[in-house]
């Protein structure tokens, strides 16, 4: 019999690519990570692995079975679910991953909605860049999130992942309303401009970039803030110039100029593959649409 266990710990070897990296996500040592999976070729029957100097891959059975862990992780999150659902209404905790846009412009009506529907819900927010969501989900640090796309950079599949649509966001350039880029109405008017971007390695960071060489040029880039109330206050003493999103600009200072350029943001609610049906993930899913404000489905009504 195959342990679900070892199942798990391998399909994130699939996924992540170093033993290393499997004993740094999921909390055990890499030489627990590596007895684990020796011990699962010895149930498997069939080498899993080859070892080339320091690196291990997987065989073509290894991948096939991680094929069908994929499969069985599913069916698992599904019974849960169903067990769950016997019970007297969600309760018990709810760690919910999100981005700090979302995190202040939709998570408060939405936990409140919960608390008054369902009390013995126990939601813990917990601020997650949408790059390290589907880590955080597969390792079950998380239980659901929020992460969002660009027209300039798609939702990428993730392995064990299940996403549905909440809202959609119009992007806008910010400039000062004096200074030399005064006047711009496009990007393609920024293209010597400092910018103001979010860390690299964030999504909004690549948005950025990428939006710019579509416009023709490589960004200056000159600041890197990872909020956009800063990055907006930064724009309005003249540092520089951004792209933000909808909800990052709800109150732009008023030496700032909000631009529209024709670029969306799309936020989705992500959880494990069969988790959908959870009556705590349902519950939120719920919550969360009730709390989008009118303006974001009017932009996504438009983008639809």
């Amino acid at each position: 019999m195959l342990d679900v266990r070892r199942l798990r710990l391998l399909r994130e070897l699939a996924l992540r690519g170093t033993i290393a990296a499997v004993a740094d996500a999921l909390a055990f040592t890499p030489s627990a990570v590596s007895q684990q999976l020796s011990a699962l070729e010895r149930e498997a029957g069939v080498p899993l692995l080859e070892r080339t100097g320091r690196r291990v891959v997987l065989t073509p059975a290894g991948h096939h079975l991680v094929e069908h862990a994929e499969a069985v992780l599913e069916r698992l999150e599904r019974a849960a679910a169903d067990l769950a659902a016997a019970r007297q209404g969600p309760s018990g905790p709810l760690r919910i991953g999100v981005f700090p846009t979302a995190a202040r412009a939709l998570v408060p009506a939405a936990l409140a909605r919960l608390a008054d529907g369902y009390p013995g819900l126990e939601p813990r927010v917990c601020e997650v860049d949408p790059a390290a969501v589907g880590d955080a989900l597969r390792a079950g640090e998380l239980d659901v999130a929020l992460v969002h796309d660009y027209d300039f950079l798609p939702a990428l599949s993730e392995p064990g992942l299940a996403t549905e649509p909440l809202c959609a966001e119009a992007m806008y350039l910010a400039t000062a309303l004096a200074g030399p880029h005064a006047g711009a109405a496009s990007i393609d008017d920024c293209a010597d401009a400092p910018w103001i971007t979010a860390p690299q390695g964030t999504m909004c960071h690549t948005m950025s970039v990428r939006a710019c060489h579509a416009a023709g040029f490589a960004p200056r880039i000159r600041h890197q803030v990872d909020d956009f109330a800063t990055v907006l206050a930064l724009v309005a003493i003249g540092q520089g110039v951004a792209l933000v999103p909808q909800l990052g600009s709800a109150e732009p200072p008023e030496a700032v100029r909000l631009t529209p350029v024709p670029i969306r943001r799309r936020t989705r609610i992500a959880f494990r593959r069969g988790a959908g049906a959870h009556p705590a993930v349902a519950a939120l899913t719920t919550a969360l649409r009730s709390s989008v404000p009118d303006a974001l489905r009017t932009a996504a009504a438009r983008r639809d």
